[in-house]
């Protein structure tokens, strides 16, 4: 009889090509580093779930996991690296109750997507906020040009999501925002290529699409907008306490810390940094993009190629039950969490920063031949 070890061990064995727009996929080195030290993290005589946030280890792995952040993004000390909770919903209620609440100015919008008008629901309870952009004519399926946004110098800050995952657009070049602070909901692309971190007043991204599990979310803010953040709020609402506690005002999120520093040293030692990540991913998303425009009667992409995410490929079918034939076929050789968000439908791939090439790879063929067979 298998021992449970054994057993277990076999289960690693059954791992599909998992394209779940998040919590996602993480690097296998990630998780068997994980495992391995799950019941004793070396030195501290037990499990990272076990030990005190205030304990040398654990201070450790904070510092570390924040050095090799401040080094991928090349963060100067003009900005302040934030471990927080909540996600990104949490964020859309910060963001405009520290930098907006009591400001006078407007935040101005740029929507271009489901998260974008979740974060502007949100902004709303907090002063006035202008949306200068809204793709909902051609159903979020482009980004605006330059000329299409008038942003003013004045604005309490401009927001943006860098990439929707349920449409599958994705900022290739930042907005000139000018004398306004950019802030940016990067949850779905964090560390996918390099960044120059100087351009944003304010980027947040939750981790659990490609940096870490669910649990933890980067806040990456300048230092001079810290003092935006009003005596008056909640304590936990407030950038600055948490700023002024490096990121300590309450118990951080220890496991995902962890994990997220696992994460970004995989990218740095292994993956090679942000340049040969971006290489990787786009090698990855031009497999399956390849495909859309070899059958683009057959697939039909819902982003513009000038617009396309290399995080998440979204397409449709034309006839409903080729895409039942299409998610049925796929799970049957391993390739799983296929089916689009349940707000637009269709298909939607997410190849964030740990999806194997071979997994795609793999999706790549399978919709070739599925085309072959039923175009």
């Amino acid at each position: 009889m298998a021992t449970r070890f054994e057993q277990q061990t076999g289960l690693e064995q059954q791992r599909v090509a998992n394209f779940s727009a998040g919590p996602a996929v993480l690097p296998l080195p990630v998780l068997e580093r994980i495992r391995d030290e799950m019941t004793c993290l070396p030195g501290a005589g037990a499990s990272v779930l076990e030990i005190s946030h205030r304990s040398s280890q654990y201070i450790a792995i904070q510092e570390q996991a924040k050095a090799r952040l401040e080094r991928l993004l090349g963060i100067s000390g003009d900005h302040e690296v934030l471990f927080l909770q909540g996600g990104s919903r949490l964020q859309f209620s910060m963001v405009a109750m520290n930098l907006l609440r009591g400001s006078g100015h407007p935040a101005q919008y740029v929507l271009t997507g489901s998260w974008g008008k979740k974060a502007v629901e949100e902004a709303r309870r907090e002063g006035d906020v202008q949306v200068i952009y809204d793709a909902k004519a051609t159903n979020y399926d482009r980004l605006p040009s330059p000329d299409e946004l008038s942003i003013q110098d004045q604005a309490a800050y401009v927001h943006i999501t860098s990439n929707e995952t349920i449409q599958g657009v994705q900022f290739q070049e930042l907005p000139d925002c000018g004398a306004a602070p950019l802030v940016c909901d990067a949850s779905s692309d964090f560390l996918h290529r390099p960044t120059d971190i100087s351009r944003y007043g304010l980027l947040y991204a939750c981790a659990q699409k490609n940096a870490g599990p669910a649990g933890v979310t980067v806040v990456v803010i300048r230092r001079e907008l810290l003092e935006r953040s009003a005596e008056d709020l909640p304590g936990y609402l407030s950038y600055r306490n948490h700023a002024s506690a490096d990121s300590m005002w309450n118990t951080p999120p220890t496991f995902g810390v962890y994990v997220l520093g696992l994460v970004a040293e995989w990218i740095e030692d292994q993956i090679g940094g942000l340049p040969a990540m971006l290489e990787l991913n786009q090698r990855k998303a031009d497999l399956l993009y390849d495909v859309l425009d070899e059958f683009p009667e057959f697939y039909q992409g819902h982003a513009r190629s000038s617009d396309r995410s290399l995080m998440n490929v979204t397409f449709r079918f034309a006839d409903a039950d080729a895409e039942s034939r299409f998610l049925s076929e796929s799970t049957e050789h391993g390739l799983c969490n296929l089916k689009g968000h349940r707000s637009v439908g269709g298909i939607r791939a997410s190849i964030y920063n740990a999806m194997p090439v071979e997994s795609v790879e793999g999706l790549a063929a399978f919709m070739r031949d599925f085309a072959n067979k039923h175009a």
